[in-house]
């Protein structure tokens, strides 16, 4: 693997294929001015490269990354598969997915392609051959970014069917076996002939659910296995550059961590909205798609696409950003990880669909107040690039995220309102409102290193992942659990014992019943007499051995357990029965925080957050106001801004969309309690 470069800096998304060639050293330069560090292109412009079948016309693209290494920027390349062209569609129709209900995609969009089609993966490799052997040694070029934003598309056709079918056999051995763990005995569903299996044409809501998460991992399995045939392309062509692929939207039915084990650095595409009623949530849940991000490869990651103005495509246009957004927002994924910030896009297009996504220069090719604080933004990090090159973030918490849960979560529905992503967010919220720093991590990753962990609805269980759970907490550490967990195998069936299954021994308890009470709310009572709100779900629970720390104090089950602990080796396990609110949940992590001496803010204004980046050379907190509204930040001492050179006292005074990055003593983060 090619050892990708650390160094802080800003970028840039270009199409110089949709451009005049007399602009294109134009923009070059007023790019190198600016502070442009990195570019990413060519991802749509295969029918550039490729006019007609085999005719490759690569001579505008030289002339383009001749001119970023003269201005010395360097260059992410594409592999254009997203977008096959027209003339491959009409020659090889098998290209196009089919949908559930037997109609073709149509072409002329993106991403009209099936992940399986023999036709794609001949001509993909056809491409991407001739692009890395003529630039795997280009001075410009640093590293790749395969296809663009993959997703499961859940296709039908007949390619696709065949390949479940064989992927199925060999998952199984036999039919026998296939039945079983399916279990297709109901409605008489039982396979005689391995013909009879296929993809969920279709695809009614009522199909067997273990066959439904099967072909779901099927299509992760597509998805890898046509990464990789890039892969091993890039890396045998270009073996001194790097290889990333840019993730999206949050949730995604896709497997991260499967598709991002093969990369070397993990990518997003980062667009808050802009939208002032979605500022009380969406610097949170931005926070969450960041820190899931890091935790995609457990280490730094780039913004491969990150909002430079209102976007607007097949919606109506958003808001404009509000002055400081566009670079608030860009340190904020600094603060979490990214090293690389790479702004979409450079000019907002004129023709196509996207014409109202719009980029840094507006249609009038004239910059504007946007484009002005952009270039802040990338002096500003050049200017520090040195300083924070190398540091990272160092977490004491992790969010355990399943691809696998939520898919059986979506695949049946647990209680009005309850949503597994959703949830998780709730609690990611409540952790960054205490300014408690948080990865999330795969289910099945290794926990050493941490001191508390949150497994949400582990719908899904398996031995390992208990036991896994059980070290953890016998070794010392506190493991959070909820309702929903340990309810079915992992092939979706479910465990014919009391739950919460095989985590009944770690937490104490025994469920007798419980209650989907959806989107009503239910009143909790702690220890203390302080009342709470719950909703989606009741666990009534018994007590094994655990104690209880809070009740229903409504409903036929008033005074039963809501929130047990129970103490196993030389640490805890807490069962949260029922889904609570805010207030709740950041007093159990205030306490747990301060139990395990693990840095935090707990009085932070609403829409400011914080976040630590360390590494041998130095500490740094970043203080960022994400809202419309002025506020003050309380330090436990006085700090160096190095952002402004200035000290700063015991109050940080912040201005709508502020940010401040102060260096701290190693050791000193130890102090953030308040």
């Amino acid at each position: 693997m090619a050892k990708i470069q650390k160094r802080m800096q800003i970028g840039v998304d270009y199409y110089p294929e949709q451009w005049d060639p007399a602009l294109w050293e134009e923009d070059i330069q007023l790019m190198k001015v600016t502070g442009v560090r990195v570019v990413r292109m060519a991802e749509f412009a295969w029918s550039r490269m490729e006019p007609e079948p085999g005719r490759f016309v690569f001579e505008w693209l030289d002339q383009v990354l001749d001119l970023f290494h003269k201005y010395h920027i360097s260059v992410v390349l594409g592999t254009p598969t997203n977008t096959p062209p027209r003339w491959l569609t009409e020659l090889k129709p098998d290209i196009l997915p089919v949908h559930a209900d037997g109609s073709t995609e149509h072409p002329g969009v993106r991403g009209h392609r099936c992940y399986n089609s023999e036709s794609f993966r001949e001509y993909s490799s056809r491409i991407i051959e001739q692009m890395t052997g003529r630039y795997g040694s280009h001075p410009a070029v640093v590293g790749w970014q395969t296809d663009n934003e993959y997703w499961v598309i859940d296709c039908h056709c007949d390619t696709c069917s065949r390949r479940f079918r064989e992927w199925v056999r060999d998952k199984y051995g036999s039919l026998n076996a296939v039945n079983r763990e399916w279990g297709t005995v109901v409605w008489s569903g039982e396979y005689s002939n391995w013909e009879q299996i296929g993809v969920p044409h279709g695809g009614s809501k009522f199909q067997n659910p273990s066959y439904l998460l099967d072909f779901t991992r099927f299509q992760w399995d597509s998805i890898e296995d046509f990464q990789h045939s890039q892969i091993e392309i890039i890396r045998r062509n270009c073996p001194g550059q790097w290889v990333t692929h840019n993730f999206h939207s949050y949730p995604q039915r896709l497997n991260l961590y499967q598709i991002g084990r093969e990369l070397d650095v993990a990518s997003f595409d980062y667009y808050p909205n802009t939208d002032p009623a979605k500022q009380a949530t969406g610097p949170y849940s931005g926070a969450l798609s960041l820190d899931i991000t890091r935790g995609i490869k457990r280490c730094n990651f780039w913004i491969m696409e990150q909002l430079s103005g209102p976007p607007g495509c097949w919606f109506p246009i958003w808001r404009a950003p509000y002055p400081g957004f566009i670079r608030a927002f860009a340190w904020q994924a600094i603060a979490k990880g990214a090293d690389t910030v790479v702004h979409f896009r450079w000019r907002s297009a004129t023709m196509g669909a996207e014409q109202f996504w719009h980029g840094l220069i507006d249609h009038s090719n004239v910059p504007g107040r946007r484009f002005t604080e952009f270039a802040e933004l990338c002096g500003e990090v050049n200017a520090l690039s040195g300083k924070l090159q190398g540091t990272a973030a160092n977490n004491d918490v992790a969010i355990l995220l399943s691809h696998e849960h939520l898919e059986a979560l979506r695949i049946q529905p647990q209680a009005n309102g309850m949503d597994y992503y959703e949830n998780i967010k709730d609690y990611h919220r409540a952790l960054t409102k205490l300014g408690i720093g948080c990865d999330v991590i795969e289910w099945t990753e290794l926990l050493d290193g941490y001191k508390f962990v949150f497994a949400p609805n582990f719908y899904l269980i398996s031995t390992e992942v208990a036991t896994a759970l059980e070290r953890f907490a016998a070794n010392g550490g506190t493991v959070i659990i909820t309702s929903r967990s340990g309810v079915k195998h992992m092939n979706n069936q479910n465990v014919m014992l009391p739950l919460p299954g095989l985590l009944a021994n770690c937490t104490g308890i025994k469920v007798e019943e419980y209650d989907p009470i959806g989107l009503d709310l239910h009143r909790v009572v702690d220890e203390n007499g302080q009342t709470y709100s719950a909703s989606q779900w009741c666990d009534i629970v018994s007590l094994q051995g655990a104690e209880a720390i809070a009740w229903y104090d409504e409903d036929f089950y008033r005074g039963t357990p809501a929130v047990t602990v129970n103490r196993f080796g030389k640490g805890k396990v807490y069962y949260l029965g029922t889904h609570l609110d805010e207030p709740f949940l950041k007093n159990l992590f205030g306490t747990l925080a301060e139990e395990h001496n693990i840095s935090m803010f707990p009085n932070l204004p609403e829409g400011v957050q914080v976040a630590v980046r360390a590494g041998k050379d130095g500490v740094y907190l970043f203080v960022l106001n994400l809202s419309r509204e002025a506020h003050q930040v309380k330090l436990p001492a006085t700090y160096h801004s190095v952002l402004y050179s200035v000290e700063r006292g015991e109050v940080v005074d912040l201005a709508p969309y502020g940010v401040d990055i102060l260096e701290i003593t190693p050791g000193d983060e130890d102090s953030f309690h308040g």
